[in-house]
């Protein structure tokens, strides 16, 4: 903090420096007075001097005419030339974006932009634009190129001069679904210029769809084993009240219907905390044979209960990859319990584990495959999906939650890793994990 006598010191400093800086400006705005006068200051010098030695007018009357003469260059209006260098210096002082093009704009636009004139031909697009709606070329009617009837009144509404933007909502459904907020407005006013900006709303539009499918879903899979329990319960309380026999036999399905809905919790917590951490901090290395000769042990009575026989194929040699033990034992007991009792037709599973290399860089691949009945061409691309069964009466009865291969695929994704699924009807299913060698 300052005293006062040194807020003082500041204060005379700062005026001596306002002082400085006007009498600055005054001598150079006397500068280009004179500057800009010059041609008339040297007639009229000359016209002087020559009254005073043919004139034999007194000496002090042509001091006064100079000093006059030099005192109207000062006062004197600027001429056309003085009017034109204080424009060419106002132009060097305007503000960088006055000199920015509106293409140099539109093309900052990291969104579709495009801008169109009174006619509702295209003036300019920016280069996102070109590739979200293909080649769009200058003089190009916007009504003929976008003709849903949405646009078509968005279009005719802005240029029809209603006061303020407008919005509509436009949807391209080739090649693929993309949902997009338009905005149409005018460029400033009187340029006749509009501007029509794209936003596009697609994965919005996507994870709002795919939450709604997931509540709906969830409740549904839970409804089903919480009525079954009321179900059993009201009976008991009921006409079961005495029956020793009935009173045993609900009270299992009671107990397997809860345990169904714990496996479900289980697994939308897992999904759930999978989801709030995408990425993977960099993890210690994995021995991927110890960890799937662990999955096996664990799931041996499975195995045994289903009659299974589970069969190894493991490359010689380190097999390690860096990330989280136990995330990558539940990829890896999720692929082998689906293989046990989904593909138990088949009496075998077979685990391989092999080095390969792709595109240049090493990764180790693990592959589950059944001999089993096979999963339909038209259902592979979307067994990972939460929920999905390829039957949903067969996925019950085994237990499944449907959100196993979910949770396989988000645990994947966090390693940096995919999966691979091939299938064939009759013939049995190979589930293959990609994980970078390292």
């Amino acid at each position: 903090m300052l005293d006062a006598s040194g807020r003082a010191s500041r204060w005379a400093e700062m005026a001596d420096t306002g002082t400085q800086t006007r009498a600055k400006r005054t001598v150079r705005l006397t500068a280009g007075r004179l500057y800009q006068n010059r041609w008339m200051l040297a007639a009229a010098a000359v016209a002087v001097l020559a009254v005073h030695f043919y004139g034999a007018a007194s000496a002090w009357v042509t001091v006064l005419a100079v000093v006059l003469l030099f005192l109207f260059a000062m006062v004197a209006p600027r001429t056309n030339a003085g009017r034109r260098l204080a424009e060419v210096a106002a132009r060097a002082e305007r503000s960088p974006l006055d000199r920015l093009s509106g293409e140099k704009l539109a093309a900052a636009v990291a969104d579709p932009l495009i801008i169109f004139d009174r006619g509702s031909a295209v003036v300019h697009a920016n280069e996102a634009a070109e590739t979200a709606f293909g080649a769009i070329k200058p003089d190009l009617p916007l009504l003929l190129k976008f003709r849903a009837p949405e646009m078509q009144a968005l279009i005719e509404g802005v240029l029809d001069g209603r006061n303020g933007s407008l919005t509509a909502e436009y949807v391209e459904r080739v090649p693929f679904e993309r949902v997009f907020r338009v905005t149409a407005s005018a460029v400033g006013r009187g340029t006749g210029l509009f501007v029509l900006a794209f936003k596009d709303q697609s994965e919005s539009r996507r994870i709002d769809r795919m939450r709604a499918d997931f509540i709906a879903n969830a409740s549904h899979e839970l409804r089903t084993p919480l009525a079954s329990i009321a179900g059993f319960v009201e009976t008991l309380r009921g006409p079961a009240r005495n029956d020793a026999n009935a009173r045993d036999q609900f009270l299992q399905i009671m107990q397997n219907q809860t345990g169904r809905m714990a496996r479900l919790i289980d697994d939308l917590l897992s999904l759930s905390r999978l989801e709030m951490k995408p990425y993977l901090k960099p993890g210690v290395k994995v021995d991927l044979r110890q960890t799937v000769e662990a999955v096996i042990a664990s799931l041996a009575p499975l195995a045994a209960e289903t009659g299974v026989v589970v069969e190894r194929d493991f490359a010689e040699g380190a097999l390690e990859v860096h990330g989280d033990r136990d995330e990558l034992f539940q990829v890896f007991q999720n692929l082998l319990e689906n293989a046990c009792k989904y593909g138990q037709s088949g009496g075998r599973v077979e685990v391989s584990m092999r080095r390969v290399s792709e595109a240049g860089e090493p990764e180790l691949e693990v592959t589950v495959r059944d001999f089993g009945p096979g999963i339909p061409a038209e259902h592979i691309p979307r067994v990972t999906e939460r929920f999905y069964r390829v039957d949903v009466e067969t996925s019950r009865a085994q237990k499944g939650t449907g959100l196993g291969l979910s949770i396989v695929k988000h645990i994947l994704s966090r390693h940096n890793g995919r999966l691979t699924i091939r299938s064939e009807l009759g013939k049995g299913s190979a589930f293959t994990v990609s994980l970078p060698a390292r």
